[in-house]
Formats: C-alpha cells, structure tokens, sequence
C-alpha cells in the first residue's frame, strides 16, 4: 500500500508540474501585429511614387503606344465625326507624347461646339500586348442645341454702331453641324440678314466646309455718296490654321438716291456680278492679339475676280500684306509694336491699263480703329476719320436757288488703287496695382500712310517719290482699355501732316477695335 500511495504522489507531482507548464505558457506574452502604416506615411509613399514617376517621364522616354479608342456617351454624333478628332492617337510612340496629343483631341473636340464636357482617359492594354494603352473618350452632348444672343456694337471702320442678334442650332445631323442666322442693323441704316452652315467634317474631307447665303445694304452716302446693296453666297472651300480658301458668287448694286454724287461715282452706280476666289495665309506668334508684347504676325490675301463668264463680272486682282513685330523692352512691360502694311488693286482683261478698278474693291484710310489690333492689309490710321483721306472729287451741285449756287456741296473719297500704312507704338504700364490688374495701360504711338490712284492710266503720271512725299502722319498718346470683345482707346491724336481736303485734325479721340 505504501508503494502504491508514493506512485501516486508522484502521479500528482508530474499533473502538478504539467499545469506548472501551461500556466506558465499561457502567462507568455503573445507577439504583437505589425501596426498599419499611418496615412501620413502612405501619402509620404504615394508622393514619393508620383515624384519618381514625374522625373521618368521628364528625363527617359517611356515607349507607349494605342490599342484602341473607345468612345463613350455619343448618341447623336457620328462617330466618324470624333473618330476623325482622335486619329492622331494612333499614331504616337511614346507616353509623353500620348499626353501631349490627348491634349489636343481633347481640344479639338471642345472646339466642334457640340458637347457640353469632354473627359480622356487611359487604360491598361491587353496583358499579352506590353507597353499599349487603350484610351477612352467620353463626351456628354449639349442638352440644348439651341443658342442665342443679342448686343450692339460698335464698327470703327463705319463709325456707327449696329443691333446684332443670331440664333444657333447644333448638331441637327450628327456631323457636328452648326446652322446659325443672324440679323445686324445699324444706326447709318446698315442692314444684314444671313444664314450659313458649318461642317467639320463632311464626307471624309479633311477641312471644314462653310457656306453662308447673305443680304447686305450698306449706306456710304455721307463718305462716297453711294449704297451698296448685294446678295450672295460664299462656300468655304479649304480652311486650315495657316490657310483659308473661299469662293463667293453674288449680285451687286450701287446706287445714289441722293443724285449729288461726283463723276467717278456715277460711273460706277449700277449693277454687277462679283464671282471671286480669295486665298488667305495667317501666321500669327504673337502672346496677344489685344496687347502683344513679343512674337510677330503675317498675314497675306489674294483675290482674282471675274471667274463667271459674264460680261458684267467684275475683273480684278487684289493682294493685300500685312506685317507687325512686338519687342519687349524689358520694363513696366513695355513693348514697341511696329507694323506694315501695303496694298493694290488692278483690273484684269483686254485693254485693263485704260480700265478703272471697281469702287468697292478700292482701299479707304482711316476710321476710329487702332492699327495694333487691325491685321491685314492698309485700312487704320490713327487721327483720321472713317474714308478721311485720299483722292477725292467735288460732288454734284443742285442750284434750286440763290443760297444754293454758293454752298458747298462736299466731296466725295473715292479711294485708291495702291494703299501703305506704317506704324510705331510703345506701350507701358501705370505704376497703380489697380491698372496693372485690369489690364488698363498707356501707349505713345505714330502713324503713316498713302493712298493714290493707279488705274485709267494715271500709273504714267505715278511716281514713289512723290507718292512719299505726299504721306499723311499722326503722333499722340493716350490710354488702353482691354476687353474681351475690344480694344478702346483714348487718345490724343496730333497731325504731323495732311492734306487741306484730309477729314483729321488734332484733338481727342475715341477708337473701338474688334479683334482681327
């Protein structure tokens, strides 16, 4: 018995010792968890990531190119419509140049004037194909097609204001068409009604085409003692961002409801057919159209009339150049803008050197517009008013009584067949933080230009020394306005040189110029 009492003891010792063990197992601490990482540190990760990824893309090229275009959310468009915007995707190399191109898509396609928002986004391509990319396109189409507005103007080169209103419709086809009618008439009874049509991309062209039915009166009674009034139409036959080709066919009538216009006026009264071609090249580097500080601008025109087989067509060639510089002078952000521009008009056809070039086609200096803004050919000239200077002649004298036969009768501008223009202007800003913010700044400038007659033979009496001899010329300063819509200047405007029969005069001076 006693043998059995000590096994088990010993029994109870060992059980003793085992919960010993496990109690003392159980006591152990168990190992912790990794703690999650803060998101102070994720974001301190993320941002590094991104850095890191930003320095590739700048300093290596990352070979990349497109799978696929997906487009999204069109329901009235034609999808070959934004096809045609986004095939230059498939043509890049590399992700770098992905961004840059899906960029210009993304522009291009706001620019059609059909949808309301346009989101690009990449994807991953196909495991099976590394380094490819799909892009999706997502447009959202305008909930209302219909727009419109309605606002009074002022036109420089006509010295009068017109009521202008217009009605668009968007995207009645699908092609990204814009139809739009519009109605202008002024306070010097000038009157427009027109409708035209515009489409980006028709039948696989590869520039827009435009066309556009018109009726225009325009009274120039008080300048030429004439009306002009035409109906046309013009097609816009090739149109880039450098190029621009049209072609318009219309018939044209001048009248004088008056009688008192002068010889050369009354020659020209009547009707006549216009079928022109006109080819347009624009480069334009300058920072600004309204107040350009650095870069340069060109832009060229040529016009051939005459192109219908009709005996009333009028005849004509026409080329137009203009050239403006703008050099920064480093101080108030003053510029100098210095601007050319040069003009003639010759009729074409047998006999043409005894011919006269049509009235309409002629250039007129002068008119409330600033040269800074006004590209083309030879028309601003700053101190001059609208059709103020250049070859003129006395108008028609009606005596119906004794006060009549000693009354002026004045003279009608009958404008030129060879036009220069030149100008100097150094802009700067006010020292008030108020101006500089609005944009608001002074200018000191000078102008100078010519206008004479080449046609009827009177290029045998034409010299250049004496055509520059006889330049008129302005110097003054003043302050500019920008706004989005114009440029207004108020100037004071002092004549260098003119002509007694010259309608300028030093003074103060308002000028409205619309972006050209």
């Amino acid at each position: 018995m006693d043998d059995l009492d000590e096994e088990n003891d010993d029994v109870e010792e060992v059980n003793g010792d085992e919960e010993d063990i496990e109690e003392e197992e159980e006591d152990e601490p168990e190992p912790e968890p990794p703690k999650p990482r803060s998101r102070l540190a994720q974001a301190r990760m993320e941002k590094s990531k991104l850095e890191s990824l930003v320095r590739r893309m700048k300093t290596e090229r990352m070979p990349l190119r497109v799978h696929d275009v997906i487009i999204r959310g069109n329901t009235k468009t034609k999808e070959a419509v934004i096809e045609a915007e986004t095939a230059p995707l498939k043509d890049v190399s590399s992700f770098q140049e992905l961004m840059d191109v899906s960029q210009q898509v993304n522009l291009g396609l706001q620019a059609l004037d059909v949808f309301d928002a346009v989101r690009i986004t990449l994807d991953a391509g196909p495991p099976e194909l590394p380094d490819t990319a799909n892009v999706v396109v997502e447009v959202v189409e305008s909930g209302n097609p219909i727009s419109g507005e309605i606002g009074a103007y002022t036109k420089g080169e006509a010295r009068s204001s017109t009521i202008e209103g217009s009605v668009k419709y968007k995207n009645i086809f699908g092609y990204g068409d814009l139809w739009d009618g519009s109605l202008a008439y002024g306070y010097d009874h000038r009157g427009e009604l027109s409708a035209g049509v515009y489409l980006p991309r028709f039948r696989g062209l590869p520039t827009p085409v435009t066309a556009r039915l018109s009726l225009l009166s325009q009274d120039w009674l008080k300048f030429s003692s004439f009306k002009e009034r035409s109906l046309g139409i013009s097609l816009g036959l090739f149109s880039s961002r450098n190029h621009d080709v049209v072609y318009t066919l219309g018939w044209r009538a001048l009248t004088d409801p008056t009688q008192l216009a002068s010889r050369p006026i009354r020659r020209q009264l009547g009707h006549d057919l216009l079928s022109s071609l006109k080819y347009t090249f624009k480069i334009d580097r300058r920072n600004s159209p309204v107040r350009p500080t650095r870069g340069f601008a060109f832009v060229s025109t040529t016009q051939i009339g005459g192109l219908a087989p009709d005996s009333r067509s009028v005849r004509f060639l026409r080329q137009e150049n203009g050239l403006q510089i703008a050099v920064p002078l480093g101080f108030y952000r003053s510029a100098l803008n210095l601007g050319v521009s040069a003009g003639v008009v010759l009729p074409w056809g047998p006999g043409f050197s005894d011919m006269r070039s049509p009235l309409p086609e002629r250039f007129f200096l002068g008119g409330n517009l600033s040269p800074v803004c006004t590209m083309g050919g030879p028309l601003a000239l700053w101190g001059f008013g609208t059709r103020g200077l250049g070859p003129s002649e006395p108008r028609r004298q009606v005596q119906n009584n004794q006060a009549d036969e000693n009354a002026d009768p004045g003279r009608d501008y009958i404008g030129g067949d060879l036009a220069v223009t030149a100008f100097a202007d150094l802009s700067f800003d006010f020292p008030s933080q108020w101006c500089r913010a609005k944009g608001i700044h002074g200018h000191i400038f000078a102008s100078a230009g010519n206008v004479d007659k080449l046609t009827e033979n009177a290029y045998r009496n034409f010299s250049f020394r004496k055509f520059g001899e006889s330049f008129r010329s302005c110097a003054g300063a003043g302050i500019v306005i920008p706004t989005s819509l114009f440029r207004l200047e108020l100037n004071y405007c002092y004549m260098l040189k003119k002509f007694d029969n010259d309608q300028g005069k030093s003074g103060f001076r308002v000028s409205f110029s619309t972006i050209s």
